[in-house]
Protein backbone atom coordinates (compact mmCIF):
# COMPACT_ATOMS: atom_id res chain seq x y z
CA UNK A 1 0.00 0.00 0.00
CA UNK A 2 1.15 3.54 -0.70
CA UNK A 3 1.30 5.58 2.51
CA UNK A 4 0.21 9.21 2.63
CA UNK A 5 3.75 10.61 2.59
CA UNK A 6 4.70 8.79 -0.59
CA UNK A 7 1.33 9.43 -2.30
CA UNK A 8 1.90 12.54 -4.41
CA UNK A 9 -1.52 12.51 -6.05
CA UNK A 10 -3.27 14.41 -3.26
CA UNK A 11 -2.59 17.05 -0.62
CA UNK A 12 -0.52 20.25 -0.72
CA UNK A 13 1.92 20.24 -3.64
CA UNK A 14 4.31 22.71 -2.00
CA UNK A 15 4.39 20.83 1.29
CA UNK A 16 4.77 17.35 -0.19
CA UNK A 17 7.28 18.45 -2.85
CA UNK A 18 9.35 20.25 -0.22
CA UNK A 19 9.37 17.31 2.19
CA UNK A 20 10.26 14.90 -0.62
CA UNK A 21 12.95 17.22 -2.02
CA UNK A 22 14.75 18.03 1.25
CA UNK A 23 16.23 14.52 1.72
CA UNK A 24 17.19 14.45 -1.97
CA UNK A 25 18.87 17.84 -1.54
CA UNK A 26 20.56 16.58 1.61
CA UNK A 27 21.91 13.57 -0.28
CA UNK A 28 23.16 15.81 -3.10
CA UNK A 29 24.81 18.18 -0.60
CA UNK A 30 26.61 15.26 0.98
CA UNK A 31 27.61 13.91 -2.43
CA UNK A 32 29.04 17.30 -3.37
CA UNK A 33 30.79 17.50 0.01
CA UNK A 34 32.00 13.96 -0.61
CA UNK A 35 33.80 15.07 -3.78
CA UNK A 36 34.84 18.42 -2.34
CA UNK A 37 36.55 16.75 0.63
CA UNK A 38 38.91 14.94 -1.76
CA UNK A 39 39.86 18.22 -3.42
CA UNK A 40 40.08 20.10 -0.11
CA UNK A 41 42.30 17.54 1.61
CA UNK A 42 44.58 17.05 -1.41
CA UNK A 43 44.72 20.83 -1.94
CA UNK A 44 45.74 21.40 1.69
CA UNK A 45 47.90 18.37 2.40
CA UNK A 46 48.92 17.09 -1.04
CA UNK A 47 50.59 18.71 -4.03
CA UNK A 48 49.43 21.09 -6.76
CA UNK A 49 49.97 18.18 -9.17
CA UNK A 50 47.74 16.03 -6.99
CA UNK A 51 45.11 18.77 -6.92
CA UNK A 52 45.11 18.91 -10.71
CA UNK A 53 45.02 15.10 -10.88
CA UNK A 54 41.95 14.89 -8.63
CA UNK A 55 40.34 17.77 -10.53
CA UNK A 56 40.80 16.17 -13.95
CA UNK A 57 40.18 12.61 -12.74
CA UNK A 58 36.98 13.59 -10.96
CA UNK A 59 35.67 15.04 -14.23
CA UNK A 60 35.99 11.56 -15.74
CA UNK A 61 34.30 10.00 -12.70
CA UNK A 62 31.52 12.59 -12.90
CA UNK A 63 30.89 11.59 -16.52
CA UNK A 64 30.32 7.98 -15.48
CA UNK A 65 28.32 8.82 -12.35
CA UNK A 66 25.98 11.33 -14.01
CA UNK A 67 25.31 9.06 -16.99
CA UNK A 68 24.46 6.15 -14.68
CA UNK A 69 22.23 8.46 -12.61
CA UNK A 70 20.29 9.54 -15.69
CA UNK A 71 19.93 5.95 -16.90
CA UNK A 72 18.64 5.03 -13.44
CA UNK A 73 16.07 7.83 -13.77
CA UNK A 74 14.16 5.46 -16.06
CA UNK A 75 13.81 3.08 -13.11
CA UNK A 76 12.62 5.86 -10.79
CA UNK A 77 10.01 7.08 -13.28
CA UNK A 78 8.74 3.58 -14.12
CA UNK A 79 8.41 2.53 -10.47
CA UNK A 80 6.63 5.79 -9.62
CA UNK A 81 4.30 5.26 -12.60
CA UNK A 82 3.38 1.78 -11.36
CA UNK A 83 2.83 3.20 -7.87
CA UNK A 84 0.44 5.81 -9.31
CA UNK A 85 -1.38 3.19 -11.39
CA UNK A 86 -1.56 0.84 -8.36
CA UNK A 87 0.30 -1.86 -10.32
CA UNK A 88 2.91 -2.64 -7.67
CA UNK A 89 3.16 -6.27 -8.81
CA UNK A 90 5.19 -5.03 -11.80
CA UNK A 91 7.92 -3.43 -9.65
CA UNK A 92 9.73 -6.69 -8.82
CA UNK A 93 10.48 -7.23 -12.51
CA UNK A 94 11.78 -3.67 -12.82
CA UNK A 95 14.24 -4.09 -9.94
CA UNK A 96 15.39 -7.57 -10.98
CA UNK A 97 15.94 -6.56 -14.59
CA UNK A 98 17.72 -3.37 -13.52
CA UNK A 99 20.13 -5.36 -11.33
CA UNK A 100 21.19 -7.46 -14.34
CA UNK A 101 21.50 -4.51 -16.74
CA UNK A 102 23.51 -2.37 -14.32
CA UNK A 103 25.85 -5.25 -13.47
CA UNK A 104 26.69 -5.59 -17.16
CA UNK A 105 27.26 -1.83 -17.39
CA UNK A 106 29.58 -1.96 -14.37
CA UNK A 107 31.75 -4.65 -15.90
CA UNK A 108 32.11 -2.71 -19.16
CA UNK A 109 33.01 0.50 -17.32
CA UNK A 110 35.53 -1.30 -15.13
CA UNK A 111 37.40 -2.68 -18.15
CA UNK A 112 37.39 0.68 -19.96
CA UNK A 113 38.51 2.81 -17.01
CA UNK A 114 41.21 0.45 -15.77
CA UNK A 115 42.70 -0.42 -19.16
CA UNK A 116 42.36 3.00 -20.77
CA UNK A 117 43.15 5.24 -17.77
CA UNK A 118 46.29 6.69 -19.37
CA UNK A 119 44.81 7.38 -22.84
CA UNK A 120 41.75 8.96 -21.15
CA UNK A 121 43.99 11.22 -19.04
CA UNK A 122 46.03 12.24 -22.09
CA UNK A 123 42.82 12.91 -24.04
CA UNK A 124 41.78 15.16 -21.16
CA UNK A 125 45.04 17.04 -21.74
CA UNK A 126 46.01 16.63 -18.11
CA UNK A 127 49.10 18.79 -17.43
CA UNK A 128 52.30 16.74 -17.84
CA UNK A 129 53.25 17.36 -14.22
CA UNK A 130 49.96 15.81 -13.08
CA UNK A 131 49.54 13.03 -15.68
CA UNK A 132 50.71 10.13 -13.51
CA UNK A 133 48.51 11.12 -10.57
CA UNK A 134 45.51 11.61 -12.88
CA UNK A 135 46.01 8.08 -14.27
CA UNK A 136 46.15 6.66 -10.73
CA UNK A 137 42.92 8.43 -9.78
CA UNK A 138 41.00 7.24 -12.87
CA UNK A 139 42.29 3.65 -12.62
CA UNK A 140 41.50 3.23 -8.93
CA UNK A 141 37.99 4.69 -9.30
CA UNK A 142 37.46 2.45 -12.32
CA UNK A 143 38.39 -0.62 -10.28
CA UNK A 144 35.64 0.26 -7.79
CA UNK A 145 33.03 1.39 -10.30
CA UNK A 146 30.67 -1.48 -9.35
CA UNK A 147 30.01 0.16 -5.99
CA UNK A 148 29.44 3.60 -7.53
CA UNK A 149 26.92 2.16 -10.02
CA UNK A 150 25.20 0.07 -7.35
CA UNK A 151 24.70 3.09 -5.08
CA UNK A 152 22.97 5.07 -7.84
CA UNK A 153 20.75 2.10 -8.77
CA UNK A 154 19.61 1.55 -5.20
CA UNK A 155 18.93 5.27 -4.71
CA UNK A 156 16.81 5.32 -7.88
CA UNK A 157 14.73 2.40 -6.60
CA UNK A 158 14.02 4.04 -3.25
CA UNK A 159 13.07 7.38 -4.86
CA UNK A 160 10.70 5.61 -7.24
CA UNK A 161 8.99 4.17 -4.18
CA UNK A 162 8.54 7.70 -2.81
CA UNK A 163 11.31 7.25 -0.22
CA UNK A 164 13.92 10.00 -0.50
CA UNK A 165 15.23 9.62 3.07
CA UNK A 166 17.02 6.31 2.60
CA UNK A 167 19.37 7.60 -0.17
CA UNK A 168 20.25 10.45 2.21
CA UNK A 169 21.34 7.91 4.82
CA UNK A 170 23.39 6.00 2.23
CA UNK A 171 25.38 9.02 1.15
CA UNK A 172 25.79 10.17 4.78
CA UNK A 173 27.50 6.88 5.56
CA UNK A 174 29.68 7.23 2.44
CA UNK A 175 30.61 10.82 3.28
CA UNK A 176 31.73 9.98 6.82
CA UNK A 177 33.79 7.00 5.63
CA UNK A 178 35.31 9.09 2.81
CA UNK A 179 36.43 11.83 5.21
CA UNK A 180 38.06 9.29 7.49
CA UNK A 181 39.70 7.62 4.46
CA UNK A 182 41.06 10.94 3.15
CA UNK A 183 42.53 11.82 6.55
CA UNK A 184 44.21 8.42 6.86
CA UNK A 185 45.40 7.96 3.26
CA UNK A 186 46.19 11.53 2.16
CA UNK A 187 47.14 13.30 5.40
CA UNK A 188 48.52 10.29 7.28
CA UNK A 189 50.08 8.11 4.56
CA UNK A 190 50.75 10.94 2.04
CA UNK A 191 49.22 9.02 -0.89
CA UNK A 192 48.04 12.26 -2.53
CA UNK A 193 45.53 11.78 -5.41
CA UNK A 194 45.72 7.97 -5.21
CA UNK A 195 44.73 8.11 -1.55
CA UNK A 196 41.70 10.25 -2.38
CA UNK A 197 40.61 7.73 -5.02
CA UNK A 198 41.00 4.78 -2.63
CA UNK A 199 38.96 6.59 0.01
CA UNK A 200 36.21 7.26 -2.55
CA UNK A 201 35.91 3.62 -3.61
CA UNK A 202 35.95 2.24 -0.06
CA UNK A 203 33.31 4.73 1.07
CA UNK A 204 30.98 3.77 -1.80
CA UNK A 205 31.44 0.07 -0.98
CA UNK A 206 30.39 0.60 2.64
CA UNK A 207 27.40 2.69 1.49
CA UNK A 208 26.20 -0.06 -0.87
CA UNK A 209 26.32 -2.70 1.87
CA UNK A 210 24.26 -0.38 4.10
CA UNK A 211 21.76 0.24 1.27
CA UNK A 212 21.27 -3.47 0.61
CA UNK A 213 20.59 -4.12 4.28
CA UNK A 214 18.09 -1.25 4.30
CA UNK A 215 16.30 -2.62 1.21
CA UNK A 216 16.13 -6.09 2.76
CA UNK A 217 14.58 -4.79 6.00
CA UNK A 218 12.19 -2.30 4.35
CA UNK A 219 8.55 -3.31 4.09
CA UNK A 220 8.14 -3.31 0.30
CA UNK A 221 4.75 -2.99 -1.45
CA UNK A 222 5.66 -5.81 -3.87
CA UNK A 223 7.28 -9.24 -3.99
CA UNK A 224 10.82 -9.85 -5.25
CA UNK A 225 11.92 -13.34 -6.32
CA UNK A 226 14.89 -14.98 -8.06
CA UNK A 227 12.84 -15.17 -11.26
CA UNK A 228 12.84 -11.36 -11.43
CA UNK A 229 16.62 -11.22 -11.85
CA UNK A 230 16.88 -11.60 -15.63
CA UNK A 231 16.61 -9.56 -18.79
CA UNK A 232 12.83 -9.12 -18.98
CA UNK A 233 10.15 -6.92 -20.55
CA UNK A 234 10.58 -4.28 -17.85
CA UNK A 235 14.18 -3.71 -18.97
CA UNK A 236 12.99 -2.41 -22.33
CA UNK A 237 10.56 -0.06 -20.60
CA UNK A 238 12.99 1.57 -18.18
CA UNK A 239 15.74 1.68 -20.81
CA UNK A 240 13.29 3.38 -23.17
CA UNK A 241 12.89 6.13 -20.57
CA UNK A 242 16.47 6.24 -19.29
CA UNK A 243 18.59 5.77 -22.42
CA UNK A 244 17.77 9.15 -24.02
CA UNK A 245 18.60 10.83 -20.73
CA UNK A 246 21.81 8.83 -20.37
CA UNK A 247 22.87 9.60 -23.94
CA UNK A 248 22.21 13.29 -23.43
CA UNK A 249 24.10 13.26 -20.12
CA UNK A 250 26.99 11.35 -21.69
CA UNK A 251 27.41 13.90 -24.47
CA UNK A 252 26.88 16.77 -22.01
CA UNK A 253 29.55 15.42 -19.67
CA UNK A 254 31.85 14.81 -22.62
CA UNK A 255 31.40 18.48 -23.43
CA UNK A 256 32.41 19.29 -19.84
CA UNK A 257 35.49 17.11 -20.30
CA UNK A 258 36.22 19.02 -23.49
CA UNK A 259 35.80 22.26 -21.55
CA UNK A 260 38.20 20.93 -18.91
CA UNK A 261 40.67 20.12 -21.72
CA UNK A 262 40.27 23.65 -23.17
CA UNK A 263 41.14 25.13 -19.78
CA UNK A 264 43.97 22.65 -19.11
CA UNK A 265 45.68 24.10 -22.17
CA UNK A 266 45.84 27.43 -20.33
CA UNK A 267 48.23 25.96 -17.74
CA UNK A 268 48.43 24.24 -14.36
CA UNK A 269 47.10 27.24 -12.40
CA UNK A 270 44.05 27.63 -14.65
CA UNK A 271 43.46 23.87 -14.49
CA UNK A 272 43.58 23.81 -10.68
CA UNK A 273 41.47 27.00 -10.43
CA UNK A 274 38.81 25.54 -12.70
CA UNK A 275 38.81 22.32 -10.67
CA UNK A 276 38.21 24.31 -7.49
CA UNK A 277 35.46 26.35 -9.19
CA UNK A 278 33.76 23.14 -10.36
CA UNK A 279 33.37 21.96 -6.77
CA UNK A 280 31.61 25.22 -5.88
CA UNK A 281 29.53 24.94 -9.06
CA UNK A 282 28.47 21.46 -7.94
CA UNK A 283 27.13 22.95 -4.69
CA UNK A 284 25.42 25.82 -6.54
CA UNK A 285 23.57 23.34 -8.79
CA UNK A 286 22.19 21.27 -5.92
CA UNK A 287 18.77 22.96 -5.65
CA UNK A 288 18.01 22.65 -9.40
CA UNK A 289 19.24 19.04 -9.42
CA UNK A 290 17.11 18.14 -6.38
CA UNK A 291 14.10 19.77 -8.03
CA UNK A 292 14.62 17.82 -11.24
CA UNK A 293 14.86 14.46 -9.44
CA UNK A 294 11.90 15.25 -7.16
CA UNK A 295 9.68 16.47 -9.99
CA UNK A 296 10.31 13.32 -12.05
CA UNK A 297 8.87 11.09 -9.30
CA UNK A 298 6.16 13.57 -8.30
CA UNK A 299 4.94 14.20 -11.86
CA UNK A 300 5.16 10.53 -12.86
CA UNK A 301 2.84 9.45 -10.04
CA UNK A 302 0.27 12.07 -11.01
CA UNK A 303 0.48 11.17 -14.69
CA UNK A 304 -0.03 7.52 -13.74
CA UNK A 305 -3.10 8.58 -11.74
CA UNK A 306 -4.41 10.59 -14.72
CA UNK A 307 -3.97 13.98 -13.01
CA UNK A 308 -2.10 16.07 -15.60
CA UNK A 309 -3.33 19.37 -14.15
CA UNK A 310 -1.65 18.62 -10.82
CA UNK A 311 1.52 17.62 -12.67
CA UNK A 312 1.65 21.07 -14.34
CA UNK A 313 1.10 22.81 -11.02
CA UNK A 314 3.99 20.81 -9.61
CA UNK A 315 6.31 22.13 -12.32
CA UNK A 316 5.27 25.73 -11.60
CA UNK A 317 5.82 25.18 -7.88
CA UNK A 318 9.29 23.79 -8.59
CA UNK A 319 10.23 26.80 -10.71
CA UNK A 320 9.11 29.16 -7.93
CA UNK A 321 11.19 27.34 -5.30
CA UNK A 322 14.25 27.15 -7.55
CA UNK A 323 14.31 30.75 -8.71
CA UNK A 324 13.79 32.10 -5.18
CA UNK A 325 16.81 30.21 -3.87
CA UNK A 326 18.82 30.73 -7.08
CA UNK A 327 18.79 34.51 -6.65
CA UNK A 328 20.35 34.13 -3.18
CA UNK A 329 23.04 31.74 -4.44
CA UNK A 330 23.79 34.07 -7.37
CA UNK A 331 24.41 36.99 -5.01
CA UNK A 332 26.58 34.84 -2.71
CA UNK A 333 28.82 33.67 -5.56
CA UNK A 334 29.32 37.17 -6.92
CA UNK A 335 29.99 38.73 -3.51
CA UNK A 336 32.01 35.99 -1.81
CA UNK A 337 33.31 33.79 -4.64
CA UNK A 338 36.96 34.39 -3.73
CA UNK A 339 36.36 33.29 -0.14
CA UNK A 340 34.64 30.14 -1.40
CA UNK A 341 37.54 29.19 -3.68
CA UNK A 342 39.99 29.90 -0.83
CA UNK A 343 38.42 26.98 1.06
CA UNK A 344 39.97 24.56 -1.42
CA UNK A 345 43.42 26.01 -2.01
CA UNK A 346 46.00 28.18 -0.29
CA UNK A 347 47.52 29.21 -3.64
CA UNK A 348 46.52 32.85 -4.35
CA UNK A 349 46.76 32.37 -8.14
CA UNK A 350 44.52 29.29 -8.03
CA UNK A 351 42.00 31.13 -5.85
CA UNK A 352 41.88 34.04 -8.30
CA UNK A 353 41.45 31.80 -11.36
CA UNK A 354 38.62 29.91 -9.66
CA UNK A 355 36.85 33.17 -8.81
CA UNK A 356 37.25 34.40 -12.39
CA UNK A 357 35.33 31.38 -13.69
CA UNK A 358 32.60 31.74 -11.04
CA UNK A 359 31.90 35.35 -12.04
CA UNK A 360 30.86 34.23 -15.53
CA UNK A 361 29.01 31.15 -14.31
CA UNK A 362 26.94 32.89 -11.58
CA UNK A 363 23.72 33.59 -13.61
CA UNK A 364 23.45 29.84 -14.20
CA UNK A 365 22.19 29.41 -10.63
CA UNK A 366 18.95 31.21 -11.58
CA UNK A 367 18.25 30.04 -15.12
CA UNK A 368 19.04 26.39 -14.36
CA UNK A 369 16.30 26.34 -11.70
CA UNK A 370 13.79 27.06 -14.49
CA UNK A 371 15.32 24.64 -16.98
CA UNK A 372 15.69 21.70 -14.57
CA UNK A 373 12.12 22.09 -13.26
CA UNK A 374 10.84 21.83 -16.84
CA UNK A 375 13.12 18.87 -17.52
CA UNK A 376 11.81 17.11 -14.39
CA UNK A 377 8.26 17.66 -15.64
CA UNK A 378 9.05 16.23 -19.09
CA UNK A 379 10.92 13.26 -17.55
CA UNK A 380 7.85 12.47 -15.45
CA UNK A 381 5.77 12.55 -18.65
CA UNK A 382 8.09 10.09 -20.44
CA UNK A 383 9.21 12.85 -22.84
CA UNK A 384 12.84 11.87 -22.35
CA UNK A 385 13.58 11.85 -26.08
CA UNK A 386 12.74 15.56 -26.16
CA UNK A 387 14.84 16.15 -23.05
CA UNK A 388 17.76 14.55 -24.88
CA UNK A 389 17.24 16.63 -28.03
CA UNK A 390 17.02 19.99 -26.25
CA UNK A 391 20.00 19.08 -24.08
CA UNK A 392 22.16 18.24 -27.07
CA UNK A 393 21.19 21.43 -28.89
CA UNK A 394 22.08 23.72 -26.03
CA UNK A 395 25.25 21.84 -25.10
CA UNK A 396 26.78 20.90 -28.44
CA UNK A 397 25.57 23.84 -30.53
CA UNK A 398 25.83 26.64 -27.95
CA UNK A 399 27.83 25.98 -24.78
CA UNK A 400 30.77 24.00 -26.18
CA UNK A 401 31.43 26.14 -29.29
CA UNK A 402 31.10 29.33 -27.26
CA UNK A 403 33.48 28.08 -24.55
CA UNK A 404 36.01 26.97 -27.17
CA UNK A 405 35.92 30.34 -28.93
CA UNK A 406 36.47 32.09 -25.60
CA UNK A 407 39.35 29.75 -24.67
CA UNK A 408 41.40 30.43 -27.82
CA UNK A 409 41.36 34.20 -27.49
CA UNK A 410 44.82 35.80 -27.03
CA UNK A 411 43.97 36.89 -23.47
CA UNK A 412 41.59 34.03 -22.68
CA UNK A 413 39.34 34.87 -19.71
CA UNK A 414 37.86 32.19 -17.45
CA UNK A 415 34.98 34.62 -16.80
CA UNK A 416 34.10 34.66 -20.49
CA UNK A 417 34.39 30.87 -20.65
CA UNK A 418 32.10 30.60 -17.62
CA UNK A 419 29.43 32.74 -19.34
CA UNK A 420 28.90 29.99 -21.90
CA UNK A 421 26.88 28.04 -19.29
CA UNK A 422 24.04 30.52 -18.56
CA UNK A 423 23.82 31.51 -22.22
CA UNK A 424 23.28 27.90 -23.33
CA UNK A 425 20.78 27.32 -20.50
CA UNK A 426 18.76 30.34 -21.61
CA UNK A 427 18.56 28.78 -25.08
CA UNK A 428 17.35 25.55 -23.44
CA UNK A 429 14.56 27.39 -21.61
CA UNK A 430 13.31 28.90 -24.87
CA UNK A 431 13.29 25.46 -26.49
CA UNK A 432 11.41 23.89 -23.57
CA UNK A 433 8.80 26.63 -23.41
CA UNK A 434 8.14 26.08 -27.10
CA UNK A 435 7.76 22.32 -26.58
CA UNK A 436 5.47 22.84 -23.57
CA UNK A 437 3.18 25.07 -25.67
CA UNK A 438 3.23 22.48 -28.46
CA UNK A 439 2.20 19.67 -26.07
CA UNK A 440 -0.64 21.74 -24.60
CA UNK A 441 -2.01 22.58 -28.05
CA UNK A 442 -1.72 18.96 -29.12
CA UNK A 443 -3.53 17.81 -25.98
CA UNK A 444 -6.27 20.41 -26.50
CA UNK A 445 -6.75 19.26 -30.12
CA UNK A 446 -7.11 15.62 -29.04
CA UNK A 447 -9.59 16.62 -26.33
CA UNK A 448 -11.69 18.64 -28.79
CA UNK A 449 -11.83 15.74 -31.24
CA UNK A 450 -13.02 13.39 -28.53
CA UNK A 451 -15.66 15.93 -27.49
Amino acid sequence: MTNDRSDFTQGSILKKLTFFMIPILGALVLQAAYGAVDLLVVGRFGSTQGLSGVSTGSQVLNLVTFVVTQLAMGITVLIARYMGEKKTEQIGGVIGGAAVVFTIISIVLLVLMVCLARPISILMQAPKEALTLTVFYVRICGAGILFIVAYNLLSAIFRGLGDSKSPLLFVLVACVVNIIGDLVLVVGLHLDAAGAALATVFAQAVSVVFALLRLKKKGLPFSLSKQNFRLNAQCRKFLGIGLPLALQECLTQLSFLALCAFINRLGLTASSGYGVACKIVNFAMLIPSALMQSLASFVSQNVGAGNQKRAKKTMATGIGIGVSIGVVVFALILAKGDLLTACFSADAAVIQKGYEYLKGFAPETIVTAILFSMVGYFNGNDKTLWVMIQGLIQTLLVRLPLAYIMSIQPDASLTAIGLAAPISTAVGIVLNVGFYIYLNRKSATVFNKKS
